[in-house]
This record gives C-alpha cells, sequence and structure tokens, in this order.
C-alpha cells in the first residue's frame, strides 16, 4: 500500500507546497528521460503477493499484525485489512530460472507465513475474493492500525460526502453501500512487475494493455462477493467502488474513477500518465518532501520522486506505471495488477509467465499496437474478459472476434513460450508454466470455473454458509497440495469444517 507518513490534513499552504514538489518531480523525470538518466538495455521482473488469512471455519482471521510478528520477515508487509498480509518478492533478471527462483522463493516465504499463522490458529489462503467474507466484516477494527490508511479512508469519504456505493451484475445481482473504503481488502492479487526502458515504454505499456484481457480471462478467480455470484473476476468491478472518491454530481459529469483501465494509447513516454493523473485527480496524500528532485539533478544526484511515487499511488491503474532506485540507478516499470491471487501458486506463476512472455513476443511480431489495434477494442476486451473469464468473446489485432480460448491456445500461447525462449528463459520453465496455460484453457477450469461449478454440484445441498466454507476449505485443501486449478476435483458440502468458531483478536 505504500508511504505510511502521510496525511489527509493539510493547509492549502501545505497543499500548494506538494503540488510545487510534485510538478518538480515531472519535470524532473522528464529531464531524466532527455538526458538518458533511465536504466535501458535490462530487463528485471517481480512481484507482489497478497494473501487471506483464515481461522478454522474459514472465516477472515484479523491477525495480520501477529502473523507479522511471529514471522519476522522482512518481506512480509501489511494490507490494509488486517485479515491480509503481502509478501514482496526479489526482483530476477528475465532470464535462465527466473520464474522458478521466483516460484521457489514465493513457496518459501509462504511457507514462513503459514507458520506463523499456525501460532495464531490460523491459515494462509490465496484466493481474489475469499468467498466467506461478510460485509459484516469490513468495518474499521479490521482496518490495519497504519496511518497511510485511515487517512486515504478519511480523505476518500470527505471528497464522496456519501457512502461507497457498490451495484454489480453477474449471475446474481449485488447493490450494497458501505461506510468505508474496507471494501478494498476484500481483494487480493498477485502483482507482476516487469522492467523496461524510457524509450520503449509508450510501445510496452501500450501492448500490457492489449494483452491484459486475455491474461484476465484465462486467470479470473474471483466469481463472488458476500455470496453473490457475480462477474468471474469480480475485483475489477468491486476495487473501483472501494476507492472511488467521486461525488454523485462528478459521476454525472463523467470524471473518470481513480481505478481505471485507461482512457487511451501512451502516444510517447511515461510522463504523459503521471501528467495526466496530476491534472485529473486532486492531491489527496500528502507528507513533508524534504527532496528538491530539480537542485538533486543538479547535484548529479537521482531523486527520489517522493511526491510523484506517492500521488502515483493513490491512482490505481490496471497496468500502472512505476520509478523507482535501485543499486544508484533509476528505472522504469509496467506493474501488472490485474491477476488474482491463486488458485495455486504453480497457477500464479503461470499467468506472470504468459503476461511476461507475451510482453516480449508481441512487440517483435507486430510492431506498434496502436497501428493494429483500437484502444476502445482493447478497453472492451478488458471488461468482456473480467465479465465472463474463458467463457468470453475477443476481438483481436486481425479485427476478429474469437472465442478467448481459441485466441489463447491457437495463437497467444505459443507466442509467449516463443518470448520466454528469446530472453533466455529455460525450456524447463517454459514448459512447466505455459503447459499450465494451455492444459487450463483446453480443460475450460480456471479458479472461477471451479468454483462456480462447485456450487452448481452442490445445489442446495447444506446452508449457504456451509456451502462457502466447503468451497473455501476446498480451495485451501487443493492448493496447498500444489497441483494447478484445471486438476481440482469440486468442492463437495462435506469438505465444509464442523468448527463455527472464529479467530479472536
Amino acid at each position: 500500500m505504500g508511504e505510511q507518513k502521510v496525511s489527509a490534513e493539510h493547509s492549502e499552504q501545505q497543499a500548494q507546497l506538494f503540488m510545487k514538489f510534485l510538478l518538480n518531480d515531472l519535470t524532473a523525470l522528464e529531464l531524466m528521460i532527455k538526458d538518458d538518466r533511465i536504466e535501458s538495455g535490462i530487463r528485471r521482473i517481480g512481484a507482489e503477493q497478497e494473501v487471506f488469512l483464515v481461522d478454522s471455519a474459514m472465516r477472515p482471521a484479523s491477525v495480520g499484525a501477529e502473523v507479522m510478528q511471529f514471522a519476522n520477515e522482512p518481506r512480509l508487509t501489511t494490507e490494509i485489512g488486517k485479515f491480509n498480509v503481502e509478501a514482496n518478492l526479489s526482483p530476477q533478471l528475465f532470464t535462465g530460472k527466473c520464474l522458478s527462483a521466483m516460484e521457489e522463493e514465493l513457496q518459501a516465504v509462504l511457507s514462513t507465513t503459514r507458520q506463523a499463522a499456525a501460532q495464531c490458529n490460523a491459515q494462509v489462503l490465496l484466493t481474489g475474493i475469499l468467498p466467506t467474507l461478510r460485509q459484516s466484516d469490513l468495518t474499521l477494527d479490521n482496518m490495519t492500525a497504519r496511518p497511510r490508511y485511515y487517512e486515504l479512508n478519511q480523505a476518500l469519504q470527505k471528497l464522496r460526502g456519501n457512502e461507497f456505493t457498490v451495484h454489480i451484475k453477474g449471475l446474481d445481482e449485488l447493490q450494497i453501500t458501505h461506510d468505508n473504503m474496507l471494501l478494498e481488502a476484500c481483494c487480493t492479487s498477485f502483482q507482476v512487475h516487469l522492467q523496461v526502458g524510457a524509450a520503449e515504454f509508450a510501445s510496452l505499456y501500450n501492448w500490457a494493455q492489449a494483452i491484459t484481457a486475455p491474461l484476465l480471462a484465462a486467470a479470473a478467480n474471483s466469481p463472488q462477493l458476500f455470496g453473490e455470484r457475480l462477474w468471474h473476476e469480480t475485483r475489477i468491478a468491486l476495487f473501483q467502488h472501494s476507492v472511488d472518491e467521486r461525488s454523485s454530481v462528478r459521476q454525472l459529469r463523467r470524471h473518470p474513477p481513480r481505478v481505471s483501465f485507461g482512457e487511451s494509447w501512451v502516444e510517447h513516454s511515461i510522463v504523459e500518465i503521471f501528467r495526466e493523473e496530476i491534472a485529473r485527480f486532486r492531491v489527496i496524500l500528502t507528507k513533508h518532501i524534504e527532496e528538491d528532485s530539480l537542485k538533486s539533478l543538479e547535484r548529479g544526484v537521482l531523486p527520489e520522486l517522493a511526491a510523484l511515487r506517492l500521488h502515483n499511488g493513490t491512482v490505481w491503474r490496471w497496468n500502472r506505471p512505476c520509478y523507482g532506485l535501485s543499486d544508484g540507478k533509476a528505472h522504469l516499470r509496467i506493474e501488472n495488477r490485474v491477476i488474482p491471487s491463486g488458485p495455486s501458486v504453480l497457477d500464479e506463476m503461470a499467468n506472470a509467465a504468459f503476461f511476461l512472455g507475451l510482453m516480449v513476443a508481441l512487440p517483435t511480431e507486430y510492431g506498434d499496437v496502436t497501428a493494429l489495434f483500437s484502444f476502445d477494442d482493447a478497453k472492451a476486451n478488458f471488461f468482456a474478459a473480467a465479465r465472463h473469464g474463458l467463457q468470453s468473446q475477443l476481438t483481436w489485432i486481425d479485427k476478429k472476434q474469437y472465442p478467448v480460448s481459441e485466441l489463447i491456445v491457437g495463437k497467444l500461447a505459443p507466442l509467449a513460450r516463443r518470448g520466454l525462449q528469446s530472453v533466455g528463459v529455460t525450456s524447463e520453465d517454459c514448459d512447466r508454466y505455459i503447459g499450465v496455460i494451455e492444459e487450463r484453457v483446453r480443460g475450460n477450469q480456471n479458479g472461477a470455473l471451479w468454483a462456480l461449478r462447485s456450487l452448481a454440484a452442490m445445489d442446495e445441498q447444506g446452508s449457504s454458509d456451509q456451502r462457502q466454507r466447503a468451497l473455501t476449505a476446498a480451495m485451501l485443501e487443493r492448493q496447498n497440495s500444489e497441483l494447478p486449478v484445471h486438476s481440482w476435483t469440486l468442492a463437495r458440502v462435506s469438505d465444509a469444517p464442523r468448527t463455527h468458531y472464529s479467530v479472536q483478536t
């Protein structure tokens, strides 16, 4: 969730000063790009893993702080909900055994987290949205006690002037209001980072946008919220609602939300996106900034761009542009945020490999995506994939519509494998991860379809609570077997744990 020493309460003078630093940061970034001071010619990958903590009844366990304490693991950090934690994985050079090395590190961090959770009578679950969550779980008592979360919640509430409203239609329909932004804690993801050079950023960012729909269709794993069957990847709709600061008047005027796919292709550079964020979205968090980035550049020091990074952290694009410093060098990254957590570590790594392989292969194969494909088609694909997952139809760059399974198996998976091979990823990694994508799509079973079919098979057996707990318990048992979701058998009512008691904190 980013920087913690922030404030939503600021005077007009403080806001003006922060804006000055923000604009200086943007100018400094432009100068760094112009003077070729952004690292290029090297590819690195990374990832962030968000998880749920559940108790013996498969209900959310609000023990994140205790798990952090027992784990004593620097790669672990808190999330907005007390029943979530996040692991930040080490950057890997994008070649060789990078994917299997990332999987090995992720398994090691999860093992440490599981051991710590066990000391709190809790378990670690990978899922996009926890089936057993209830709206009553989303009180401020379950918000992690960190300044950023409270300040952000206060700022969004103040701007909205009313409650957060959620209205999502799928197989069922959900319409609720809520009084805080903890709806965001319903969503957990596996966020993949790819380091890119400044000169190639626009082209690769546009390809990331085009790739996101088939990736999302294959990866969908969040078909429910509060017991209602909604989109195959309900996180997409829910996250927009959870941090939407627009008043009803601003919504009617079609002011863009802070969570978005975007409005157009990027033409020249990353600066366009940051400039748009500053113009369209008011500053909601500030902090004391000590560094004048322009003066740092004059001294030959690469700046942190702290104001720009803070503001960027309050605008949630599904493909987010990122600036960072590492080992004394400035770099740019594209962070793909659409991949849900779960259903298994192997499934997540397969999703990452599919995305990364396409990010290499498609620009090489086709050149400039903006010359081949309309942005409106890319955006329509994104929402079609979120709603319907592997059952969606997508328009591709040849202007034809395809069942997404045909598009992935016939065109994209072979290209992703070729892309990985071209940067030196081992054949074992290529076959392992892209093979999972191919088998998942051929078998027509991702996490969303497994969950929906499991619920349909249970029909009216037991109570609704039993079915949700059975689904969650089966999910936990199967992902701990480390088998990919396409090989999972359906959940049964008998999978539900007998206990009805939640962890007390």
